[in-house]
């Protein structure tokens, strides 16, 4: 069999070359005559799968590394009779590191989290843990997911204008759903930004197209939208560089960029593929995953609220300042930030070494974020 694949997967070379023909090459750069005779299709975001690249093509199986399937046109791909799978939920951890270090630094800069109200849109598998995150800091929390409430009832959640007056941070983890009951293209605009609470705090982390550029641009400049933080931006890589200068803190689509959520895409990449065409992979792991130099976070004694150690600590193992640094001084270099993204691993690997005066407040924390403990 042959397989064409983007080769900037992690973890991936090697894997399939036993039993498989593998061409690797950057996901923007596939074409049609790239996989004319290929049995399977590995991709990220970048590819876009559709009639256009595949009809015609050998293809049987197209497999994305991502959460996000907006690159590929589905209903096509099933009329096609073409497999395809995503990887739900392999970077959630990963998007929650990332919320943790944006709060971090609110909470360092005066924010407590008793008094304060974080909205959260969309509360799948990457929106649920922001919520466990948002409680576990001490933030009190609104939840909206239409799918959910029609599901589950309506106990729990709220409708996104209650949740838009009310919240003090509304951070956005919706997929991108252009059609449908609940359509998410440009779920920020004109309208449901004069629902939004005055001087509040916005974050998306989603997709680019959720938040509406010119509404986010008017938002901050009368003051409706005290600071913008984006992972994700509409026309990426091309982002608009007026919002770019105007962001508290804007990032290059990084925020699931950690090297357990790339390797957690590429496992189920893997057995997904290996089950479909009876491949022996379906257990298959990585042999090892790159740690940092020193995993180990000393807590200074102190008298400190819990939660604000747990902000020191948080942001010890990943300081989402230096991916803005990064950009900001370079933002034509979108693409190869992403590409060239540094070492970044989640809170589980990273051991805390208490101070004989932490307290047992701080420690419960610090184990419920995911942080290892040194005894």
């Amino acid at each position: 069999m042959k397989i064409v694949a983007d080769d900037k997967i992690p973890n991936l070379k090697g894997v399939f070359e036993p039993y498989a023909t593998v061409v690797y090459k950057p996901g923007k750069d596939i074409v049609k005559s790239d996989v004319q005779d290929a049995d399977v299709l590995i991709v990220r975001t970048r590819t876009k799968c559709n009639e256009g690249l595949l009809k015609g093509t050998k293809v049987k199986m197209v497999a994305t590394a991502t959460i996000g399937t907006d690159h590929m046109d589905l209903a096509w791909l099933e009329s096609a009779g073409i497999k395809w799978c995503n990887a739900p939920g392999c970077n959630s951890g990963s998007v929650r590191q990332y919320i943790a270090s944006l709060l971090s630094h609110l909470i360092l800069g005066g924010t407590v989290p008793s008094e304060t109200i974080v909205g959260i849109v969309g509360v799948g598998m990457v929106g649920s843990k922001i919520e466990t995150l948002a409680k576990t800091l001490g933030f009190k929390v609104l939840l909206n997911d239409p799918p959910r409430q029609r599901r589950e009832g309506d106990t729990g959640f709220c409708d996104l204008p209650e949740l838009l007056r009310n919240s003090d941070i509304v951070t956005f983890h919706t997929p991108l759903n252009r059609e449908g009951p609940d359509i998410s293209f440009h779920l920020l605009n004109g309208d449901t930004l004069s629902q939004l609470k005055e001087g509040a705090i916005v974050i998306n982390s989603s997709r680019g197209e959720v938040t509406d550029t010119q509404t986010m641009l008017e938002g901050l400049e009368k003051g409706k939208i005290s600071r913008l933080a984006l992972d994700v931006w509409e026309n990426e890589p091309n982002i608009d560089p007026a919002l770019h200068q105007k962001v508290w803190i804007g990032t290059p689509h990084i925020a699931g960029y950690s090297v357990d959520g790339k390797a957690n895409g590429t496992i189920m990449t893997v057995h997904a593929i290996a089950e479909e065409f009876g491949l022996p992979l379906t257990q298959w792991q990585p042999e090892s995953l790159a740690m940092p130099p020193y995993p180990l976070i000393k807590l200074a004694g102190s008298n400190e609220e819990p939660y604000i150690t747990a902000a020191r600590a948080i942001l010890s193992s990943y300081n989402i300042l230096d991916d803005d640094a990064r950009l900001r001084a370079k933002p034509d270099e979108f693409e190869k930030q992403r590409g060239a993204y540094p070492l970044r691993r989640e809170f589980h690997v990273w051991k805390i070494a208490p101070h004989a005066n932490s307290s047992a407040a701080e420690i419960a924390m610090l184990k419920n974020l995911g942080f290892q403990i040194k005894l």
